[in-house]
């Protein structure tokens, strides 16, 4: 281990010297910038174990030492015994710190929201679970944008996708795709009977032109007359935009601008990010064929969590976690508490295999 510790840290310092030379390339130096920043918190658990670990050894030699006075033996003990305590934590974090990086993690995000069995409830979780995001990246201090939103007529929603962008906001949000189910009285039901809905999730990576090369010759692209609210510009011209990718059979449409370029430029935004999930998923699924399924792998015909109304409860079924503060939850106070839940969920499995 030792030595795979030095090697980390003699690459570090290569990297750092490598930086300096004026005559390195743009693309070059943008490269060993990425992996200077993924090395920094790696060699500072090094450092800090390293640190504890000398630190350790002089105080074991100063306590076995014959001529150490009394009271110095008593506060070496007293400061060794918490380094005993302390020494672990550092192992486990450098052992957290070392584990294989999603290389997606540090992407912005494409957020896909649709309704699912439950007609108009169904919707109206949907219009809910975008205002906790939403309220989420607020939290996070991220931008949210709003691409593409198809409504119903009592304040639900049938489908939407919006960009979040902001540090760690896939490595974060990630563990939120799949089936998220409600239990509720709907205000429009008489009796009082609890209906049971649903609604799905998908987080994407936002893909960039150079994580994804979409051929023009592979799509089709069809204008037409956008349709339901937006101005007059925007019904009476053909601004939508629908793309089909061929190869793969994924379309997209967009039809929020009035502008059919903008709405070409959104479509092929939220195309690029669902071909960058497609190819991840295939690498992912190949590489965790003989291993239990992962939290977080963004499988969309999973039940992942219960907001139970009636009962004030909120429960994710991937990691058996369970709270009782609805309106917390919803207004994206609640969401880190369980997104901790999962990471630390995932990472156990993580070290589990290489253990």
């Amino acid at each position: 281990m030792d030595e795979k510790l030095d090697l980390i840290l003699e690459r570090y310092a290569a990297i750092g010297e490598q930086m300096a030379a004026e005559s390195l390339a743009n693309d070059e130096r943008v490269a060993l910038a990425k992996e200077y920043a993924e090395l920094t918190p790696v060699t500072k658990q090094i450092d800090a174990l390293r640190t504890a670990q000398s630190e350790a050894a002089d105080l074991a030699e100063l306590i076995a030492d014959p001529d150490t006075d009394a009271e110095m033996r008593g506060l070496a003990n007293e400061e060794f015994a918490a380094l005993r305590v302390r020494v672990p934590e550092i192992e486990q974090a450098l052992r957290l710190a070392l584990l294989p990086r999603d290389e997606a993690d540090s992407k912005n995000v494409i957020l896909e929201i649709r309704a699912g069995t439950g007609g108009d409830e169904a919707a109206l979780f949907a219009s809910d679970l975008l205002r906790m995001y939403q309220r989420y990246t607020e939290h996070c201090g991220w931008k949210f944008e709003l691409l593409e939103m198809s409504e119903t007529g009592i304040g639900g929603i049938k489908e939407v996708s919006a960009a979040i962008k902001g540090q760690g906001a896939f490595a974060r949000l990630k563990y939120e795709s799949g089936v998220h189910r409600v239990q509720r009285v709907p205000k429009t039901e008489s009796s009082g009977r609890i209906h049971t809905s649903a609604a799905t999730v998908a987080v994407l990576p936002e893909a960039e032109e150079v994580d994804i090369q979409v051929d023009e010759k592979d799509l089709r692209i069809d204008v037409f007359r956008a349709s339901g609210p937006g101005g007059q510009s925007v019904n009476t011209t053909d601004s939508a935009v629908r793309i089909t990718h061929m190869p793969s059979g994924i379309v997209v449409s967009q039809q929020d601008e009035k502008s059919q370029h903008k709405n070409r430029a959104k479509a092929l935004r939220i195309l690029r990010a669902r071909l960058y999930e497609r190819e991840r998923a295939e690498r992912d699924a190949a590489r965790a064929a003989d291993r239990r399924a992962q939290v977080g792998t963004g499988d969309r015909s999973e039940r992942i969590r219960t907001y139970n109304f009636p009962q004030g409860r909120i429960t994710d079924h991937r990691v058996g976690k369970s709270a009782f503060d609805m309106d917390a939850m919803l207004d994206g106070a609640l969401l880190d508490e369980f997104i901790d839940a999962l990471v630390a969920d995932y990472q156990a499995a993580q070290l589990s295999e290489i253990d």
